[in-house]
């Protein structure tokens, strides 16, 4: 049902694909024997306040209204695959770098993550190289603190431990098509956009990094978004725009041939891809399975079925409508997920089964 700001708790077929997450959350958390030290680079898939934090761009409940129970800058009903990912580690959720006020020290890494991001350079101010940056300054920074003696920032081996996270290259796909550029004018870009990807690895190696995680992207054609503002929509058999699809897909492609090509270049790097498209399709055309009656529909939004978004109207804005349970839907704003599609899609990454090689994520927590 719409129209409430009631959440119920997940149904029980969700339950129970949770609980394969509950019992790696004790275990990995029992097994690592060092801190976790977290770097995350991404967009809004992986922001957890930083648009807020650096561009004071409001973002409004009932964004957060599960977990957290108020708006983080988030843009989900309440946590992101990162936290997920993090708590399955006992680390603490990962503090945006541009937070002065979140009253962090940094122990445990930081959130370079900025809603809108691409790989490639654009109008938006944190594209995937300024994050990098913004990361270098950051070292500089707490290594001169950690090394005067005052603080509790992390030490240079602490760097070399922590695990890099890259989750980045949707919004370079989805502005693509957005300015109009043909299918092929779209894949020949895709070597351009991976290539940044590649330098960000790169350039952290030679800071002594060593162990990266590196996210692929979703079905771009299955967002509620792009099914309400594509015109002459090529749908496949579960609704979704097959040209956008094939582009994320051709994107991924590379992407992985990338990260094979790197862990041969870069002696001593782990470097996991994660197949996420596949966890987020498999949730798409298998909905019932998971306990999703409305997985093409958002969950916050305007306008009402079947996709129940507008550009005019969006989560979070005066007018905006919110389902009752979020837990049925996979989309919770027309772009983002919910918490309870991020739980399972977390719960799959850390199954070790869409990775490559196979590596659980408790892999960095090791010398």
């Amino acid at each position: 049902m719409l129209f409430s700001t009631y959440s119920s708790p997940p149904n029980f077929q969700l339950l129970v694909v949770l609980l394969p997450l509950l019992f790696y959350t004790c275990t990995a958390a029992s097994q690592c024997k060092n801190s976790p030290v977290i770097f995350n680079f991404g967009d809004s898939n992986s922001d957890t306040g930083g648009l807020v934090a650096g561009l004071g761009f409001p973002v409004n409940y009932p964004n957060g209204r599960l977990f957290f129970r108020r708006s983080t800058g988030r843009l989900s009903d309440g946590r992101l695959v990162i936290d997920f990912l993090c708590q399955s580690l006992n680390a603490g959720l990962l503090t945006p770098y541009l937070d002065s006020l979140a009253g962090s020290k940094f122990s445990n890494g930081a959130n370079f993550a900025i809603v809108g991001s691409s790989t490639l350079p654009k109008y938006v101010p944190f594209a995937l190289n300024i994050q990098i940056m913004q990361f270098l300054h950051f070292k500089t920074r707490a290594l001169e603190v950690a090394n005067a003696g005052s603080g509790n920032l992390i030490s240079d081996e602490g760097f070399k431990n922590a695990v890099y996270m890259i989750d980045m290259g949707q919004n370079d796909i989805s502005d693509s098509f957005a300015i109009n550029l043909s299918y092929a004018q779209v894949i020949k870009r895709i070597p351009s956009v991976v290539q940044e990807i590649e330098n960000a690895v790169k350039t952290l190696y030679d800071q002594g990094g060593r162990k990266f995680w590196i996210h692929n992207t979703g079905p771009l054609g299955c967002l509620p978004q792009k099914l309400t503002l594509v015109q002459n929509k090529d749908l496949d058999s579960h609704g979704c725009i097959s040209s956008y699809n094939n582009a994320a897909r051709l994107f991924n492609e590379e992407l992985r041939r990338r990260c094979q090509r790197m862990r041969s270049q870069l002696a001593s790097a782990t470097i996991v891809y994660q197949d996420i498209y596949s966890i987020k399709y498999d949730l798409i055309a298998n909905s019932t399975k998971y306990g999703f009656s409305k997985p093409l529909m958002a969950c916050c939004g305007s306008g009402g079925p079947p996709y129940n978004f507008d550009i005019r109207v969006t989560c979070g804005q005066p007018g905006h409508q919110v389902c009752a349970d979020g837990s049925s839907y996979l989309s919770w704003d027309g772009i983002h997920y919910t918490e309870a599609a991020n739980a399972i899609i977390a719960s799959k990454l850390l199954s070790s089964a869409y990775s490559s090689p196979h590596t659980t994520l408790d892999f960095f927590c090791h010398n």
